[in-house]
């Protein structure tokens, strides 16, 4: 059986190795706490000491984490890569730049260890339900290698070379903010101009205006439920890293720019750790007071 390593237990990894050991699989973990992954213990996990000592123990080791620096961090400071045994492979499901992402499959190919950078998409009603969207670099055997595992998480899609997957991921998360700011606009417009924006939701249902966004997110939005799924953090993180990947590639993509500015407004007004929906709680927030300088 392959032996399996997780590392990073926050919202979606605790999720996803959760499905991992639903599938039958053999899961070690490693988290600085133990206290937190002790339902994936009560589920069948294996607990290991350290990063070095689950890599050690291990066919395939398996990441998601907040950002490169963490990912770094497990592989050179805490020794992972280098208790990595020829063979293995990496499986970083975190999202992070793409240059990141080759430069942690040039180090582990130096040892003959093998790596796919795979970003997810979905959130955590898709973490939960193995239906995320997975997008997934590197070498094609690789990737057929990983595709049970991969597989029990959700769909994954070969998009490329070491790297593409975090430029899909990329591609994904302009389109998940540019859609936020775009319904979170409209539900205020709609909300402000004496319209019932529930019903309004409801009637753009089915329309070209509709998407998973407009549907999950505005319910959250109408429903002032901010609890993090992902975070304005993370929505702003991802968007720095598209704007220096268009940036290099000399592109002029200016709803990102916009967007980007959006999204640090509310980080500043409202915090970073409030779900991403909460551009709309800014807009309404804004709106009023709007309204209550007029009067």
């Amino acid at each position: 059986m392959t032996r399996i390593g997780w590392i990073g237990t926050g919202l979606m990894g605790s999720r996803m190795a959760a499905n991992l050991l639903s599938a039958g699989f053999a899961v070690t973990v490693w988290n600085r706490t133990r206290d937190k992954v002790q339902p994936l213990l009560d589920q069948g996990a294996t607990w290991a000491d350290s990063p070095a000592q689950l890599a050690a123990a291990v066919d395939v080791l398996m990441t998601s984490l907040t950002d490169a620096a963490a990912v770094s961090d497990v592989l050179v400071r805490q020794g992972a890569a280098a208790a990595l045994r020829p063979g293995t492979l990496m499986i970083d499901l975190s999202s992070i730049a793409p240059t990141s992402a080759r430069e942690h499959a040039r180090l582990l190919a130096i040892t003959g260890v093998a790596h796919l950078d795979a970003p997810v998409s979905g959130g955590t009603r898709g973490a939960s339900a193995a239906t995320l969207a997975i997008m997934v670099g590197g070498a094609a055997a690789d990737v057929e290698r990983a595709r049970p595992l991969l597989t029990a998480l959700g769909r994954p899609t070969h998009v490329g070379p070491s790297g593409a997957g975090q430029i899909a991921k990329l591609a994904n998360q302009v389109i998940v903010a540019v859609t936020l700011g775009a319904v979170a606009e409209a539900l205020t417009l709609a909300a402000r101009a004496g319209a019932d924006p529930v019903a309004v939701r409801s009637a753009l249902a089915g329309g070209f205006a509709d998407s998973r966004i407009l549907q999950e997110h505005g319910v959250r939005m109408l429903a002032g439920d901010f609890a993090p799924g992902g975070t304005v953090r993370n929505q702003i993180k991802d968007l720095d890293a598209a704007i220096a990947l268009a940036e290099e590639r000399h592109l002029d993509l200016p709803l990102l720019q916009a967007t980007r500015v959006q999204f640090q407004a509310v980080a500043g007004e409202l915090g970073d750790q409030l779900d991403h929906s909460a551009i709309f709680k800014l807009l309404m927030t804004r709106s009023q007071e709007s309204v209550t300088r007029v009067l």
